[in-house]
């Protein structure tokens, strides 16, 4: 252990998490050298010190409905022009948030690799992928895939891209970077929380910590001499996420947004979907569980919900908006939580505890949208778009999802005129699935399905 972090651990008061070094293998004494040495515990020492403080919502005065966003077909044609050549010129670039596992499925890897397809099986990360392969096809330029990971997804998904020969891509193109991870603080004292004898307690520092993480890989500098100009951000366990969506990209180069965001109608006022708002007159983010009942049952004229958008994660960045974003101190500023963390006490043994014993520091995304001057939104739909995996059963599970690429399958069959059995809920009434590398949208499907008049079984399009 250098002099330095001894130094810094003894100022801090820190020394503790040395207890056990004599006990230490090699690798071990590695692996908490490399953790000490990342740590910035002045930081630490002055997040404790908030620990007393309480998120704040706006006033309620402050707080306003986002508009319904409309646009004539005039500027949707011009938008699309836009945005392929946006494409075309090979100023945009994927980022595919891919940090967890799939433990709440009873699956024990990384999320993205769970198959989901409704014919095929594909997995997440191999219809993603395919989608980024087919989109370079279609405009004959290499686009890049950042795929952010975490400590406990790197190395396996870095595996599962290399032994699938990368589904298509060149390997060079996809680029892997990890979540940053902030360590545990004992609630009561401050101290730092320790897993083992030899390594802290690290958790994720939250899906805000995509962006630092980005700048700290070297990956915006990468992009940047690429001369990628957007970065169109998604998560990994939605597979209905439109990424060919030239509209939504050309709306955002057209008006020159700093950040753009897909939004979809919520179904009831409880939806547990992040509400879009406006906060002083700019975009924010509230969550679902911060929106004042009042105004989440509030309706329009007409009925219809007020504050009425909800948020998928998907989302469009100027390279340059991130790096002035990431380049500040606090530019995405650290949320402080009260949770239960295991660790070790002072005799090594190990405490479950029973109520919240640690401070956890996380930062979000959507923090930077008060800072954004330029920015617009674009409305769509669960059933086209947004049907995430997150559960073993019930709603957003892997039965949810295959319906919901089935039932959009179904929808493009049907706008090309070709007959789709239904079941009395409206849904697909067999598993259907069309492979990005045959079809991107409905168009596409409608030109290569010519002469097909009626689905009557299982049907895969490849």
């Amino acid at each position: 252990m250098s002099d330095d972090v001894i130094a810094r651990l003894r100022q801090h008061g820190q020394e503790h998490v040395l207890r056990w070094w004599d006990e230490l293998s090699a690798e071990d004494r590695l692996i908490l050298s490399e953790q000490l040495q990342s740590v910035d515990l002045e930081e630490l020492s002055l997040l404790y010190l908030r620990r007393e403080e309480k998120g704040s919502l706006p006033e309620i005065e402050r707080i306003a409905a986002l508009p319904r966003p409309s646009q004539s077909a005039a500027e949707d044609q011009k938008h699309c022009e836009l945005g392929e050549r946006a494409f075309r010129a090979g100023q945009v670039a994927f980022l595919i948030v891919a940090g967890g596992l799939g433990s709440r499925l009873g699956f024990e890897h990384p999320k993205g690799m769970f198959p989901v397809g409704p014919v095929s099986r594909k997995t997440l990360f191999q219809i993603h992928a395919e989608k980024v392969l087919a989109l370079s096809c279609r405009y004959d330029v290499q686009i890049p895939l950042l795929v952010m990971t975490s400590p406990a997804t790197d190395a396996e998904t870095q595996r599962y891209f290399d032994e699938n020969d990368y589904f298509g891509l060149q390997p060079e193109d996809v680029f892997f970077f990890c979540q940053g991870t902030m360590p545990a603080l004992d609630l009561a004292t401050g101290k730092l929380l320790m897993e083992s004898k030899g390594r802290l307690f690290l958790g994720p520092n939250g899906h805000g910590g995509t962006l630092t993480g980005l700048a700290d890989s070297g990956s915006l500098d990468i992009l940047d001499e690429a001369g990628i100009q957007t970065i169109f951000y998604f998560q990994v366990d939605n597979p209905l996420a439109d990424l060919a969506d030239i509209a939504f990209l050309g709306r955002h180069v057209a008006e020159r947004c700093e950040v753009s965001s897909k939004v979809i109608t919520k179904e009831s006022p409880t939806d547990k979907l992040g509400n879009f708002v406006l906060v002083d007159g700019r975009c924010s983010m509230i969550e679902y569980s911060d929106l004042p009942e009042q105004l989440a049952r509030k309706t329009d004229s007409e009925g219809r919900l007020l504050f009425w958008a909800g948020n998928p994660a998907i989302h469009l960045f100027d390279v340059q908006f991130l790096r002035s974003v990431t380049e500040e101190a606090d530019g995405i500023p650290w949320h402080i939580a009260r949770k239960k963390v295991p660790h070790l006490d002072e005799h090594g043994n190990r405490i479950e505890p029973a109520e919240e014993n640690a401070l956890k520091f996380e930062r979000f995304i959507f923090d930077v949208l008060p800072r954004v001057v330029r920015w617009s939104v674009v409305a769509t739909t669960r059933a086209r778009e947004f049907e995430p995996l997150k559960n073993a059963t019930g709603s957003e599970s892997p039965e949810t999802v295959r319906r919901a690429l089935s039932n959009l399958t179904a929808e493009w069959l049907e706008r090309a005129g070709v007959e789709v059995p239904r079941d009395a809920k409206g849904n697909a009434a067999v598993a259907l699935e069309v492979s990005p590398l045959f079809a991107l949208d409905a168009e596409e499907l409608a030109a290569k399905v010519k002469g097909i008049k009626r689905i009557e079984k299982e049907r895969y399009f490849v």
